[in-house]
């Protein structure tokens, strides 16, 4: 076996010890969660939704966490190896559009279905079984299409640092996880999620100042200048302006950044972990979390690959090379991790093999419990027990959970025997599932979508883009589909294009001839009970922030009188906790809430219309079609942005989440010190 920089009982240790300090860590806060507020772990609601009352704050750093996979780490700076500083632009603004233009869906989600669990009842509501099985196929396929690439970057990651064996760290990541998350419940797994956070920040930062500050080697981003342009003179990159890596006009960059967005609408609009935060959410501020979270995160893989990335051309491409990179190295992610190990040596590694564990985890996490939510909601409550306890929807949620972990990890073994890389995955995931992100966008935001077409558009969507990846790699490579030949940039943007494009026409055009008239009401109407009562207990905690003795419990908890009647015909009036004494008052809190609702999406619509336009035209179009090759001092004013930007992000994600949670830590601590001073129970 080829030596590696750390042993292979750092790989174990880093993998089993911090899953179970993660696990030690979930288990105390949950005590303490249970012992000192009203939000008791043992509640259906407060596992799967965190009673739909975290603050924008965790929001933000939860979608930090959620977004930032081993690609983000790995596959950007792999980006910047092939690509130059085109490379980290594109995978960074290409991924961040998606979460800012999710604000929208969010705003909609608790305007239209505010005590939904999952969007897939929301799709069942409005067109049926049929069209609730299609769509289930697709979350759940991107689900697993999603944890394949986090497992198989994380284990690729650990055996090239330790030597750890790849099946080991396969099966032992996901499984360390579900712990943790088995344990802790969706808002356990935040305040986790916001833990793993601050570390990666951190970390980031440090990476940064080594390149650009303190290595020998580099530091300085003059230094780093005068080496990218040495190496492209070495190894000029076809298609980039002068065969440079310091310029936005980058063919296969352009031809990466059309992929990414593409693949990306699908990873986020189809995926139950980023529905379950805006469900989660305090309805008035989803919108404020999804924007500074997805912000926030812009400056992850722009940051790790302007200087990792970069840091890998500038040591493999000098005069005297001091790494050494092959294809399928570079395929697997893995130039951060051997440009870190030459600058920084066994720290740097450390670090790295830190980071990823933290990134995989945290990521990990969130597609667990997205999981066991689809499996408790969408197929246990909706097919097997139409009525189940809350204490059966907890144990269907633990063994989805439970089994979901076992699933990743033989999935990913099978897919490393088969020689299917993070890489490969991340470019193919928009031609499998991207056929379905215009219908579930227009599910909740468009009244007049017509379910067969919806239907029809991401069925045919998905065969189109199937088909044409299939098709135009044989012809391209005279017949011959391997896993390198189905590689190549156009086969893999046709079969992206089609399967977004395919599905989003037919599903507008047949909207358009034979459209719909949805009631929002059936929508709305969703669990209206129990989840009106969980918000009068939410309502309850604000109001009086008492601390509730040992044994309280949500589930008995009861709405006062007249939060939750019913008309003659049964339905529940649209009561709001402990406000709701009367029908005229009801119905102006209702009022007052949609108006309010509204205001958000519509700060959310031009928020992310603008942003998206900067990102995506503004900024890159001009450099590209003017053939701009940076010079040093536009270069060091790049680096000095990127660089300041991640500062930012610590601060809306590290620093305000606590400020923002300053009330609730006051109260915890009250409860603890009545405990230690034994004046309270």
């Amino acid at each position: 076996m080829a030596s590696t920089i750390l042993p292979q009982g750092a790989g174990y240790g880093v993998v089993i010890g911090m899953g179970i300090f993660f696990s030690l860590l979930m288990i105390l806060i949950t005590k303490i969660q249970g012992r000192y507020t009203s939000y008791k772990p043992s509640s259906a609601e407060e596992f799967t939704s965190a009673s739909r009352s975290v603050p924008p704050g965790l929001i933000a750093a939860g979608i930090v966490s959620a977004w930032t996979w081993a690609a983000t780490l790995l596959q950007s700076s792999a980006t910047a190896y092939k690509f130059g500083i085109s490379g980290p632009y594109w995978y960074a603004s290409g991924a961040t559009i998606q979460v800012l233009l999710f604000a929208m869906l969010a705003a909609k989600v608790k305007l239209n279905a505010p005590y939904c669990h999952t969007y897939l009842e929301i799709i069942k509501a409005r067109w049926g079984t049929f069209g609730h099985l299609t769509f289930l196929f697709f979350g759940l396929a991107t689900n697993v299409i999603v944890s394949l690439m986090l497992v198989l970057g994380g284990s690729a990651t650990v055996a090239d640092l330790t030597g750890m064996h790849t099946i080991a760290a396969c099966f032992l990541i996901p499984i360390a996880v579900s712990i943790y998350v088995i344990v802790g419940g969706m808002r356990a797994t935040l305040i986790a999620d916001y833990s793993h956070t601050l570390v990666l920040y951190c970390i980031l930062i440090s990476f940064c100042l080594i390149v650009y500050g303190t290595s020998d080697i580099i530091g300085s981003p003059s230094k780093m200048y005068a080496m990218l342009q040495t190496a492209g003179a070495n190894n000029p990159i076809s298609g980039n302006a002068g065969g440079s890596y310091l310029t936005m006009r980058s063919k296969s960059g352009l031809i990466f950044g059309v992929l990414n967005i593409v693949g990306n609408f699908g990873t986020v609009f189809n995926d139950q972990a980023y529905w379950q935060r805006a469900i989660a959410s305090r309805p008035h501020t989803a919108v404020k979390g999804f924007l500074a979270g997805g912000l926030a995160w812009f400056a992850i893989p722009l940051a790790i690959a302007t200087s990792l990335g970069l840091s890998a051309v500038a040591l493999a491409h000098s005069d005297n090379p001091l790494i050494q990179l092959t294809a399928d190295e570079v395929s697997a992610g893995l130039p951060a991790v051997k440009a870190i190990a030459a600058l920084a040596g066994k720290s740097g590694a450390t670090a790295m093999l830190i980071l990823l564990f933290l990134a995989v985890t945290s990521a990990a996490s969130a597609e667990q419990i997205a999981v066991s939510s689809l499996f408790t909601y969408d197929v246990y409550g909706t097919y097997i027990n139409k009525k189940p306890t809350e204490k059966q929807i907890l144990y269907v949620s633990h063994c989805a959970i439970i089994g979901f972990a076992l699933f990743m990890g033989a999935i990913a073994t099978a897919f490393n025997y088969i020689g299917v890389s993070m890489g490969y995955l991340y470019e193919l995931m928009g031609t499998i599932i991207g056929c379905a992100v215009v219908p579930i966008a227009l599910c909740i935001t468009w009244k007049k979508t017509n379910g067969t077409g919806a239907i029809c558009g991401a069925i045919l969507g998905f065969v189109a883009g199937v088909a044409g990846w299939i098709g135009i790699t044989a012809h391209l490579n005279n017949g011959v589909i391997t896993v390198d030949t189905t590689f190549g940039d156009y086969e893999m943007l046709t079969g992206n294009l089609l399967s977004i494009g395919v599905g989003g026409i037919i599903t507008v055009g047949w909207s358009l001839i034979s459209p719909a008239d949805f009631d929002w009401d059936i929508t709305r109407a969703i669990n209206v009970e129990a989840g009106r009562a969980t918000e009068a207990i939410v309502e309850h905690h604000v109001e009086t922030a008492d601390i509730p003795s040992e044994d309280s419990s949500v589930a008995e908890v009861r709405l006062p009188s007249g939060s939750a009647e019913k008309d003659k015909s049964g339905t529940a009036t649209p009561a709001r906790g402990h406000a709701a004494s009367n029908p005229l008052d009801i119905e102006a809190l209702a009022s007052n809430e949609d108006v309010s609702l509204k205001k958000a999406f519509r700060l959310a619509s031009y928020a992310a219309l603008i942003l998206t336009f900067i990102l995506i035209f503004a900024v890159p179009m001009p450099q590209f079609f003017s053939h701009y090759i940076y010079p040093e001092k536009g270069f060091t004013a790049w680096v000095c942005i990127v660089i300041m930007w991640l500062f930012c992000g610590l601060l809306a994600v590290g620093v305000y989440p606590v400020f923002e949670a300053r009330h609730g830590l006051a109260e915890v601590g009250k409860g603890m010190w009545a405990d230690i001073s034994r004046k309270g129970k």
